[in-house]
């Protein structure tokens, strides 16, 4: 089933905003900058958002920083300024954000906790990449840490620590030590989720404000889901 589409910047759910940054959960099915499905993208509502709340005229500055894939949820961070932007980008760029995800996989890692080390490539066509265990040509090292959260009925929840930001690494690398997230067909779920989303959520993110020199920390909520809920 296709993911759903929002469009609508009065469902937006923001968890932090200030003069130089603006911080949302997105929703599974949200694409963060146009593509060529032609859906809104969430940058396209954050813009809405702000031109309503600021009775704006003309245009809206927004800077995106970072995105998540289409069929995830959870923080997302946008710049306002054309100030902030680059400074953001150059604290993503040298890691000094720290970022949590959690995920919920079928199966139960062993050992409960470590790091994956893996060198992925990317297929383009396909748009996944392929985790490897040594260096192969054209292939980017990653690398995560894991660690069991808690234990469900039919599955387990993972949180993860990414050392590095490649593309679906945590989804390929779950994939590669056989924890393939729910949902996930693109990476070897037996089954999509009725909503068309999977279950990867960006939980939290750690930085230190690039103007104001201020700890920031926020937390996402899961999507309301039954399976989410039981995590929470």
């Amino acid at each position: 089933m296709s993911l759903k589409k929002h469009s609508n910047a009065n469902n937006l759910q923001v968890l932090y905003e200030d003069n130089h940054l603006i911080i949302v959960n997105k929703r599974p099915g949200d694409i963060v900058q146009g593509d060529k499905t032609g859906d809104p993208p969430l940058s396209d509502i954050v813009k809405t958002y702000l031109k309503e709340k600021y009775h704006k005229p003309g245009n809206v500055y927004l800077g995106v920083v970072h995105r998540l894939d289409r069929p995830t949820s959870g923080i997302v961070l946008f710049a306002k300024t054309s100030k902030a932007l680059p400074r953001l980008n150059k604290l993503f760029a040298n890691k000094e954000a720290k970022k949590t995800y959690w995920a919920v996989v079928a199966q139960v890692p062993d050992p409960t906790e470590g790091t994956l080390v893996h060198w992925l490539k990317r297929n383009p066509k396909q748009n996944k990449s392929h985790a490897h265990k040594n260096e192969v040509p054209n292939a980017k090292k990653a690398i995560l840490n894991y660690r069991l959260l808690k234990r469900l009925e039919r599955y387990a929840l993972l949180e993860v620590d990414l050392k590095t930001g490649r593309h679906h690494q945590i989804r390929s690398q779950l994939a590669a030590i056989g924890c393939t997230i729910k949902g996930d067909l693109k990476y070897g779920a037996p089954r999509s989720n009725a909503n068309g989303s999977i279950h990867l959520h960006a939980r939290s993110l750690q930085f230190v404000h690039p103007v104001k020199k201020e700890p920031i920390s926020v937390l996402a909520a899961p999507p309301k889901e039954a399976i989410w809920d039981a995590c929470v």
